[in-house]
C-alpha cells in the first residue's frame, strides 16, 4: 500500500476537480450503483469528462466511473490519447481501470480512498507505475478521501439494511 500524497501537494484546482468527483459519487448511490465518480481534466485543468458508476443502470459489468469518463474525454478531444490528462476519482482504480489509464496515456490519476480489496493503484497492486508496461502513470491519493470512503461505508450500510 502506497502512502497518501501530503495535502499540501494538492492544489485548488485539485480540489475542484475532486469535488466534482464526489458529486458524481453521489449520483451513482441515488441511482443504485456503487458511489464512485470520475473527472477527467486537460493539462490546463479544464473538465474534459465527469461519470459515475452505471454498472447496475446500464447492466454492464464495465461501466466503471473511470472507463466511462476516459470514454468520454476520448471524445472530447477527438482521440484515444489523453496525454498530459489526469483523471481524479473516488475510489482507488481496480485493475480494469488503472490498465485503462495506462493504455489513455494519462499523466497522473488523484484517487480519494484506498481499495484494500480490488484497488490497483497500490494496495494490491500498482499497474499504474509497473516497469513492465510501455506507459506509466503518476500516482496521488488521499484527496478527499474521508469524504469518499463516508459515502461508500453509507451505501453499503443501506443494503446490508435492507437485507
Amino acid at each position: 500500500m502506497t502512502e497518501p500524497t501530503p495535502d499540501w501537494a494538492f492544489t485548488d484546482a485539485d480540489g475542484a476537480a475532486m469535488a466534482a468527483a464526489l458529486s458524481e459519487a453521489g449520483a451513482a448511490a441515488a441511482g443504485g450503483d456503487v458511489p464512485v465518480g470520475a473527472v477527467v481534466c486537460a493539462p490546463d485543468g479544464t473538465v474534459l469528462a465527469r461519470a459515475h458508476n452505471r454498472r447496475e443502470a446500464d447492466g454492464d459489468p464495465t461501466a466503471h466511473a473511470e472507463i466511462l469518463a476516459l470514454r468520454a474525454a476520448s471524445r472530447a478531444l477527438g482521440g484515444w490519447r489523453l496525454d498530459g490528462c489526469t483523471l481524479y476519482v473516488t475510489l482507488e482504480p481496480c485493475a480494469m481501470c488503472a490498465a485503462a489509464a495506462v493504455a489513455a496515456r494519462l499523466a497522473c490519476v488523484v484517487f480519494a480512498a484506498p481499495d484494500p480489496k480490488a484497488g490497483f493503484a497500490g494496495s494490491l497492486g500498482n499497474l499504474l507505475d509497473d516497469p513492465r508496461l510501455n506507459h506509466r502513470v503518476a500516482v496521488r491519493s488521499g484527496l478527499m478521501a474521508a469524504g469518499a470512503a463516508a459515502l461508500l461505508a453509507g451505501f453499503f450500510a443501506k443494503l446490508r439494511d435492507r437485507g
